[in-house]
């Protein structure tokens, strides 16, 4: 009778157990922020936001191609009236490497890329505002599969070609005004911070590098913002309430600042490793894609499932009142 009756305890102490667990995760999930993270992650992975995001990742690096032909053409014009510069860039070439062959072969290229510069410039400048306006339409359709209230696309919601290349040039040329201008802010910000604290002899106080790291974090998160602003109001067919709206773009500033701050972390543990100095920029370029890509997504599916944004959400009011 014992032992018959020490199992069964055994087993209502384990069910209450897992009534208590059940009890708890649940309080936990029906708090605002918990369920709204769920319903974010829920539209994220069930609309292949990972899925957008690789291809994303994908487009991103096949459009640095042009941007690094523009930049050797921009190089070839440098160098090319500045005899001796090129002359120590062949000779620093030819004397790292130790085939002879392979020494002539490089040098010809870097000579023959001199001469061309005018034709790879604009061949590369055409093919980066093409393939920037493609980016830039992948990234917009990733967008709005997050945001739309279906997932299928409908019919009203096509337009016509000319016009979609319009707004995604439109929204390219915007997106890197917002970029150059986060750039440029960061870095002014941190010059003119430094040379405040060297000009007023402030530089031996501890007490103030905390602060003036929290005052350069936030200019840095200041200048995410506004450039996830612009993705968040150009690219959604629909206009959401701006209070959402807001928050997401903090959260994605937030997360991208974390996203650059690890990254500052990852690529030299790539770089120590023999694999690692060969291809760890590329694996590093390719996962800060990826990264951005994912939080951009799931940033806007978070805004897109906001109970302010649901389009019964004023019904849901008005009948909340009523019954009041």
């Amino acid at each position: 009778m014992t032992n018959k009756t020490i199992p069964s305890e055994k087993s209502t102490l384990l069910s209450k157990i897992r009534g208590v667990i059940t009890f708890v995760g649940n309080a936990i999930k029906a708090l605002p922020p918990i369920d709204h993270f769920i319903r974010a992650a829920d539209r994220f992975n069930d609309r292949l936001g990972s899925q957008f995001g690789a291809a994303i990742t994908y487009f991103s690096f096949l459009s640095l191609i042009p941007i690094l032909m523009v930049l050797f053409a921009a190089a070839g014009f440098i160098l090319a009236s500045n005899q001796v510069l090129l002359t120590n860039i062949i000779d620093k070439i030819v004397a790292g490497v130790t085939d002879p062959n392979l020494a002539n072969t490089l040098k010809q290229m870097v000579q023959t890329a001199i001469s061309q510069r005018t034709t790879v410039g604009l061949s590369g400048l055409a093919i980066a505002l093409y393939s920037g306006i493609s980016w830039m339409g992948n990234l917009r359709e990733a967008v709005r599969a997050q945001t739309r209230d279906v997932w299928e696309r409908k019919p009203e919601d096509k337009e016509h070609i000319l016009l979609q290349y319009c707004k995604d040039l439109i929204g390219l040329t915007g997106l890197v005004a917002a970029l150059i201008f986060t750039v440029v802010l960061t870095s002014v910000a941190g010059s003119a911070q430094a040379m405040i604290v060297d000009a007023l002899g402030l530089g031996g106080i501890t007490w103030l590098r905390p602060v003036l790291t929290t005052i350069a974090l936030t200019i840095s998160i200041l200048a995410n913002y506004l450039m996830f602003l612009w993705i968040f109001w150009m690219l959604p067919r629909r206009r959401f309430n701006r209070k959402t709206l807001m928050q997401g773009t903090l959260l994605a500033a937030i997360g991208f600042e974390a996203i650059k701050f690890a990254m500052t972390f990852l690529l030299p543990k790539l770089a120590s490793s023999p694999s690692g100095a060969a291809f760890g920029s590329i694996i590093g370029l390719m996962a800060f894609f990826y990264f951005f890509a994912r939080l951009t997504l799931f940033c806007a599916a978070w805004i897109a499932t906001a109970k302010e944004n649901r389009p019964d959400y004023d019904v849901v009011v008005d009948g909340a009142i009523e019954e009041e």
